[in-house]
Formats: structure tokens, sequence, C-alpha cells
């Protein structure tokens, strides 16, 4: 190992862990001793990625307050290198640490906020690509429908949740009333994508969300529709099945169709 590569090795260990090997590379004086110079760069690390936890969670931060989530950043800094050479992504697991953290953990929905927070952020960042037309599926031949499968937006993303953290979310976001925090009867699926600069997300019955999860894994249209069938009878199937395809493609969460 170089002796560069040493020294480098000693800071990252003393920002990440207190390590006081790197002192040995540092000059004090009376005037700004060793510690002081490095509890400089120290401290102004550790704020960088509190802030960024506060940038990627603004609502979870509304909701907390400055000085709960002041804390529950350092918590989360303290426990969680940044593995990224982006720190957009850093903070990718404090929903977990929500849902796991003794002092957090009595209130479910603060994690959920958080999962809901960093999707909706994660959607916006996702790639582009251009999505089906109706003109363009209109083309697809007879024949082929049975054994047609679906290529979806990148953006797109689900979520279950038990608790009405959206509806917290567009409060706190919006600067409106917001609701209290209530559990579902049942956890509610959720579907949220992009198009073009704008996110959007919105529930799904239980029938759209088994089929567009099974559809997202591959079954080609025919077995969708024996799962609708399945589901809604032979009757009413055929129709719904159209339906769906037709607001998955209106919506732009479809990109081919093969």
């Amino acid at each position: 190992m170089s002796a560069l590569a040493r020294v480098q090795g000693d800071f990252q260990d003393h920002l990440l862990r207190g390590g006081a090997a790197v002192e040995a590379h540092v000059l004090g004086t009376a005037r700004v001793p060793v510690a002081t110079r490095l509890g400089v760069y120290a401290g102004a690390y550790r704020s960088r990625l509190a802030e960024a936890l506060e940038n990627s969670y603004p609502a979870l931060a509304k909701l907390l307050g400055e000085a709960d989530f002041h804390a529950l950043a350092a918590e989360y800094v303290r426990t969680h290198d940044s593995p990224y050479f982006s720190i957009r992504y850093y903070g990718d697991e404090l929903p977990e640490l929500l849902a796991e953290h003794s002092e957090y953990a009595a209130a479910p929905v603060l994690a959920e906020l958080a999962r809901w927070e960093w999707t909706m952020t994660d959607v916006f960042d996702a790639a582009d690509a251009t999505a089906l037309t109706h003109a363009e599926l209109s083309r697809v031949s007879p024949e082929q429908w049975a054994g047609l499968r679906f290529t979806w937006h990148p953006s797109l993303r689900r979520l279950a949740l038990s608790w009405n953290a959206p509806q917290i979310w567009q409060g706190l976001t919006a600067d409106a009333e917001r609701p209290q925090a209530s559990l579902n009867a049942a956890p509610v699926e959720w579907l949220l994508w992009r198009q073009e600069l704008t996110t959007y997300f919105r529930s799904l019955g239980a029938t759209e969300a088994a089929a567009l999860d099974a559809a997202r894994n591959g079954w080609p249209f025919g077995e969708l529709c024996e799962l609708l069938c399945w589901k809604l009878g032979e009757a009413d199937a055929p129709a719904h099945a159209a339906r769906l395809l037709r607001d998955w493609v209106g919506s732009g969460l479809i990109t081919s169709a093969a």
C-alpha cells in the first residue's frame, strides 16, 4: 500500500469510526491542535450526510420537527457508512432503521412515510424510456396476443402500505391540513411511475394489483386473461383485461410488447 493510500485510509477511518491513526499525519499548533483540525472535517462530513437525509426525506423531517429529525439523522449517520459514490443514494436504509429501532418502531407510520418518500425520489430519478402507444399496440396481429409479453417503464414502482402515509405526505408537502395517522383495514396497494418530469401515483384494487404484478413477472397476456377469469369469471374477464391494458398504455407504463 502506498503512503498516500495509507493516509487516505486512516483519514476515512477517522471520519467514519473516529480512528486515531490519522493523527500521526496531521500537524497541529498550540492555537489549532490536531483534534480541532480533524474535528472540522469530521463534523462537516457528518453534517453533509445529515443534510442529504433531510433532502431525501423532507416530509419526514417536517413531521418530526428539527430537533427530532436531527437526532434521527445523527443515529443513522453513526450506524450507516456511505457506500456510494453519489450522496444521492445515501439514506436508502432509513426506513429499515425506523422500523427496527426501539425509539421509532412504536410509530410504524414513520417507516412507511420514509419508504414512500424514498420511492417517490427513486421514481423521479429513474431512467427515461419511450412509452408504447395505442396505435403501436393496435398493429399486433390477433395470433400474437396470447403470447404477448410487456416491457415496463423503468420508473414503475409498487408498494403495499398499511398506513395512510401517502395522504400524510400530500398534506406535508402541500402545506395543507395533515390527516392523523390511521391504520388501513388491509394493506393498500400503490402504483408509482413517471411521465416526462411528472411523478404520478394511485392506489390499486386487488385484481389490478395481481394482474400487474403477474405481467411484470413475465406472464404473457393469455395467462393474464386466465388469471382474470379465475378472479372475475369468464363473462367479465375480457372487458376487464381490455380496460386494464388500455389504462396501462394510456398512462405510459408499457414501453414495448412482443
